[in-house]
């Protein structure tokens, strides 16, 4: 069965965002985007929320003709490509990426659904949505490796990961990969009855 790998930053105070959204303290260099486009190769399918498919598909559709983007950039554009995009959102009434028909709208019934794209044929789908379609996913229980990059950054207030009043969720270590940045990716599964 295919895994929901979900990838978040966090600040070491435990926030995925700013209180407006802001993510300018997460420190993205070369080698954290090198650990992170190392999913191309486990993983064929995205999941977003609506606001992160908006601002992906602004971005990444104009990254090929861009002489300006670098070849990781590329890479990435590339693999956005070919992958399916799944969209969580209420609002939406439809998603297409550049016409492709690998774009998948969810609007209800999120468990199901997912759970039924998990059964597929096909590579682990990697989860880059927002702080609340993560909560909701954790809520689910849809998330079977959650790999969270703390940053070297408290940020003393912002919208937190993990909020009070969530369920428990046991998790094991399967890995922790400092960086010369500061950053020290974790790698955590569920522990499930």
């Amino acid at each position: 069965m295919r895994k929901v790998i979900a990838m978040l930053h966090l600040s070491l105070d435990g926030f995925a965002a700013g209180p407006n959204d802001e993510l300018d303290w997460i420190a993205y260099d070369d080698e954290l985007e090198q650990y992170a486009h190392s999913m191309h190769a486990i993983t064929d399918a995205v999941i977003w929320g609506r606001r992160t498919y908006e601002l992906m598909a602004g971005y990444w559709l104009t990254v090929p003709g861009n002489p300006a983007s670098t070849p990781a950039e590329l890479d990435h554009a590339r693999w956005l490509e070919s992958a399916t995009k799944i969209v969580v959102s209420r609002t939406l009434e439809r998603v297409a990426w550049d016409d492709a028909q690998n774009t998948v709208l969810i609007k209800d019934n999120i468990a199901e659904q997912i759970n039924q794209i998990k059964q597929q044929p096909g590579k682990d789908i990697w989860f880059l949505g927002s702080v609340a379609l993560a909560q909701t996913f954790m809520q689910l229980d849809l998330i079977d490796e959650y790999r969270i990059n703390i940053n070297p950054t408290v940020l003393g207030r912002g919208k937190p990961l993990f909020v009070e009043g969530a369920h428990t969720i046991p998790l094991k270590l399967l890995e922790a990969k400092p960086f010369t940045s500061g950053v020290v990716a974790l790698r955590y599964e569920p522990e499930r009855a």
